[in-house]
């Protein structure tokens, strides 16, 4: 495991002014005594060509980016110091840029949980934190990251139902949960590559085109199931409430027969679909 180290490279402002200054120097010295030194021109010759090598050792580094150093196959640091650097001219660099970035998924076809074929898609933000492993650990960065999240998405929809109208968390009523499920699920598989992932959403959700319409008469008849349970359980309880207050004030007394018939008929009004049309009874229930 490669770890980020960051180091501190000279201001290459100072450091160009610096070798100016020291190659006009030896130039005018080589020139000045170069037939009266005799041998001992050499050494103010080796000095220029000592000086004229560390000119390949400026580099830029640009906002939100950042230079991997390495010596012979060695990581020696990460610079991340913006504007012109100097380092070391057998330094390799390497750019990494440090900007957020985002991933898009392609429509992917899977099952969900309940085995029925979907059509799902995602977006992935993610930043680069640890430069080292970034270049290190990993051959291909973006690839890497393209692959990882479309196996993440794969594993998340194969985990959750499409839909459900009970209080499991499904791929489509809970989008939150499911967001924040996902963001987990790729982060695990990113972290070994110095990757943070910010956010990660499903962009696309659906059916597939071969069940969509079956599945839509399936997600009707639920729907209406689910409003119908709902209806019949305040139904009920408003039944109980007034038979309780009539109880306790004492307007009516009923037996078990006229409570049944009350019951029913209020059932009726509480669960029908269309207005109730109201009856006068003047006579009696026997």
């Amino acid at each position: 495991m490669y770890i980020e180290k960051e180091i501190k490279a000279p201001n290459g402002i100072i450091t160009l002014l610096v070798l100016f200054v020291v190659q006009i120097a030896l130039i005018l010295t080589t020139l000045t005594v170069g037939k009266s030194a005799g041998a001992l021109a050499i050494i103010p010759l080796l000095a220029a060509l000592v000086v004229f090598v560390c000119w390949f050792g400026f580099f830029m580094v640009n906002p939100n980016e950042a230079k991997v150093l390495q010596l012979f196959g060695k990581y020696v640091g990460t610079v991340k110091n913006t504007g012109l650097r100097w380092a070391n001219p057998f330094y390799g660099k390497h750019t990494i840029s440090l900007r957020i970035r985002n991933f898009e998924s392609s429509k992917l076809k899977v099952n969900d949980k309940n085995g029925n074929p979907i059509e799902i898609a995602a977006v992935v933000v993610w930043e680069v934190v640890d430069t080292a492993e970034a270049i290190f650990q990993v051959d291909h960065l973006k690839g890497f990251v393209s692959i990882q999240s479309e196996a993440a998405l794969r594993n998340l929809a194969a985990s959750y139902a499409y839909d459900n109208h009970e209080e499991d968390i499904s791929l489509r009523s809970h989008p939150k949960e499911i967001s924040t499920a996902l963001r987990d699920e790729v982060q695990d598989r990113l972290k070994k590559a110095g990757v943070r992932v910010i956010e990660s959403r499903i962009s696309h959700l659906a059916y597939a085109p071969e069940i969509a319409s079956a599945m839509l008469r399936r997600q009707q008849a639920m729907a209406i199931i689910a409003a119908r349970k709902t209806i019949v359980e305040g139904a009920v309880g408003m039944v109980g409430m007034a038979l309780e207050q009539l109880a306790e004030r004492d307007i009516v007394e009923l037996d078990s027969e006229r409570k049944a018939a009350m019951v029913s008929n209020l059932l009726v009004v509480l669960c029908s679909d269309e207005a109730a049309s109201p009856v006068v009874n003047a006579g009696s229930l026997y």
